[in-house]
């Protein structure tokens, strides 16, 4: 579960930054910046229901 939890937290960064860089572009791609925001949130949720499952043995 650790290299997985790893991996979503990875990869919730690497969308903050595509999303930062897109949303700084001169013309930002308003489907691409909801894109983005909705995979991240995905990405958050997920963390969030494995930090808050209790550990199974």
């Amino acid at each position: 579960m650790k290299a997985r939890f790893y991996k979503l937290t990875e990869l919730h960064q690497k969308l903050d930054a595509a999303l930062r860089r897109e949303i700084n572009r001169r013309a930002p791609d308003q489907f691409k910046v909801m894109m983005l925001k909705r995979r991240k949130l995905r990405v958050k949720d997920l963390l969030a229901r494995m930090t808050a499952a209790p550990a199974r043995g």
